[in-house]
């Protein structure tokens, strides 16, 4: 496996882990009366699980499963998806502190990241997308 596609699969396993945690938080504070200031990580469960977790995921996993170029390097140049990487989980820590932090451009900062990330990966994938035998 790539060391790429492992970086993106450990900071998705981290976002789950920390998205879970946060989950079970907020369910415990359905069953202790006073625990109400646990759902102030509601946005915050919803970004690690959604983006942190399943995008990076999927993106890790696409690097590794797409068809290979027939010449090295076989993946192609890496530095974008490295970049996408980066990005991404810039993107992901922004918005997950947006709740708990006085500044408003965190959320908008964070979001613009992550598109800008799944922008730039599938520019990078796109040509290795191709029909079979080709």
């Amino acid at each position: 496996m790539p060391r790429l596609s492992l970086w993106y699969l450990r900071a998705a396993f981290l976002n789950l882990l920390i998205g879970v945690t946060l989950g079970a938080l907020m369910l415990t504070a359905k069953a202790l009366p006073g625990w109400g200031w646990a759902w102030t990580a509601f946005p915050s469960h919803i970004e690690m699980m959604a983006y942190g977790w399943m995008m990076q995921f999927a993106m890790g996993v696409a690097f590794w499963a797409l068809p290979r170029y027939l010449h090295p390097p076989k993946r192609g140049d890496g530095r974008p998806a490295w970049a996408a990487w980066a990005l991404l989980n810039s993107g992901v820590i922004l918005i997950a502190i947006a709740p708990y932090a006085p500044f408003r451009w965190l959320r908008p900062t964070g979001a613009s990241l992550e598109v800008l990330s799944v922008i730039l990966f599938a520019c990078y994938v796109w040509p290795r997308i191709k029909p079979v035998g080709t």
